[in-house]
This record gives structure tokens, sequence and C-alpha cells, in this order.
């Protein structure tokens, strides 16, 4: 098995869900297949999509819900 990390596409806040009463895209150990969005990076009130580039199961987030994050920085990873 291998694991992907998916980075941070650029700078800004990191959101894991649509919206703040909507669950997440997406949690620890679900399934994820290419193009699944799995949260959103807002920059100005822009929102950036990250989506998945492969295909697996999301092992571990490295951010939480409205972190602050860079861009490069790892967001999460994907065990295939």
């Amino acid at each position: 098995m291998a694991i992907t990390t998916v980075a941070c596409p650029l700078p800004g806040t990191f959101y894991r869900r649509p919206a703040p009463d909507q669950p997440p895209f997406k949690g620890e150990g679900d399934a994820v297949s290419v193009g699944d969005t799995l949260g959103l990076v807002e920059v100005m009130k822009s929102f950036t999509p990250v989506t998945a580039e492969i295909a697996g199961t999301i092992k571990q987030f490295h951010v939480e819900d409205e972190d602050a994050v860079m861009a490069g920085q790892p967001l999460l990873d994907i065990e295939t």
C-alpha cells in the first residue's frame, strides 16, 4: 500500500465541509474516487476546491476544519 500526500494548492483557510451546518466532504477511513472534493481553500471569499487526483482511502488529515494553511502544506494522506 502506498501513501500519497495531498498538498494545499494556495494559502488561505481550509474547510473540510461545504457549509458550517453541513457534514464534512470526507473523513478518515472514507473511500475516495478521482475527482471527489476533499475540502475547500478560501482566500478573500473565493473558494477553491481540493479534489482527489487518485482513488483510495483517506488515511489521515494533517489540518483541521478552518485551519490557516500555506501553499504546499500537507492537507491529508490517501492510501492506495
